[in-house]
Formats: structure tokens, sequence, C-alpha cells
């Protein structure tokens, strides 16, 4: 099944590559964005587009580490706190245990 996978993953790879290659030979006018007192180079819109993925990705990735980033924090906050209640249990289970 892993072989199956490996195969599935690589023809979605190269239909994204053939589909990124179309898409930039069918859209080579050259614009240059504007935005307030910055005005950029004359690039295609397909780099524009592209470039709007890539960082979008990238944006996404890193506000995704930080939340795991929090998460993994707040999973060790609580297991320490678990484990000194069951230090606690166990001490209360010995001390009940002893006195009859």
């Amino acid at each position: 099944m892993a072989w199956l996978q490996k195969v599935i993953i690589g023809l979605v790879v190269i239909f994204l590559i053939l589909a990124a290659l179309v898409f930039s030979l069918n859209n080579q006018v050259s614009v240059s964005l504007n935005f307030l007192f910055f005005e950029t180079p004359a690039y295609g819109v397909a780099f524009w587009l592209i470039l709007s993925f890539v960082a979008g990705g990238i944006i996404g990735m890193l506000l995704t580490s930080l939340a795991m980033i929090r998460t993994s924090v707040s999973r060790r906050h609580l297991q320490k706190k678990l484990d000194h209640t069951e230090k606690q249990l166990e001490k209360a289970r010995l001390e009940a245990g002893r006195t009859p």
C-alpha cells in the first residue's frame, strides 16, 4: 500500500508542476504593482500569483508552528500538573492505608 501512496503523491506533484508551467506560459503579461508610494518592477502575472501563493503557504506554516509550540507548552504544563496530582493521590492513599 505504501508504494501506491508514493505513486499517487508523485502523480499529484507532476500534475501540479505541469499546471504551474501551463499557467506561467499562458499569463506572461507584465504588470507592476502600486501601493501608496511603492511601485514594484514589472513581472508577469503568473509570477505575482505564484509569489502570493508561496508567501501565503509560508505564513500559514509559521502561524501553524506557533500554534503547535503553544499547544506543546500547554501539554507539558498539564502533564506536570497531572504528575504532581497523582503523587499527592498516591501519598493520600498510603496515609489512609496506615491509619485504620
